[in-house]
């Protein structure tokens, strides 16, 4: 009798710790989906330094200069992306003359040939998002021509 008292509640426990990590593991993928939990702009502009520097192999000056001017073009993507006053093409101008400018300011830390292998690296990335989005633009072209 004692040994089914203490079976059923050992059971209940397990059932209460199955529960609670359910609810636990839930509650943490949201958060990590919620676009208002994204990256601070110093993890960010560490992130794009690391990929960077596997790419162009900088030295630890390079490093520490890239990683400021990231992170001070990020910041300031940022509040274009939230300023309110900004219409849609207003926001995509401001952001554009920041890509601009962390353009330029690479130029004065990179040495000539990995200033062209991060231009050329740049160049190969944004044909690959317009061949994505000029793609999009035909599915939903058909999309629409299909109804």
């Amino acid at each position: 009798m004692m040994m089914k008292t203490m079976l059923k509640q050992t059971h209940l426990w397990l059932l209460c710790l199955l529960i609670g990590f359910t609810i636990s593991g839930h509650a943490q993928a949201k958060d990590s989906t919620d676009k208002r939990a994204r990256w601070s702009a110093a993890d960010r502009a560490d992130k794009m330094g690391d990929k960077l520097n596997r790419q162009l192999s900088l030295n630890q000056q390079q490093n520490q200069d890239i990683y400021k001017i990231n992170k001070d073009i990020i910041e300031r993507m940022d509040a274009a992306r939230n300023n309110k006053s900004l219409d849609n093409k207003g926001r995509m101008r401001q952001i554009k003359q920041l890509n601009e400018e962390r353009s330029q300011r690479f130029k004065s830390v990179l040495t000539a040939s990995q200033y062209k292998k991060w231009n050329d690296w740049e160049m190969k990335k944004k044909e690959h998002l317009e061949q994505k989005m000029d793609k999009k633009h035909e599915r939903k072209e058909a999309k629409k021509n299909a109804e």
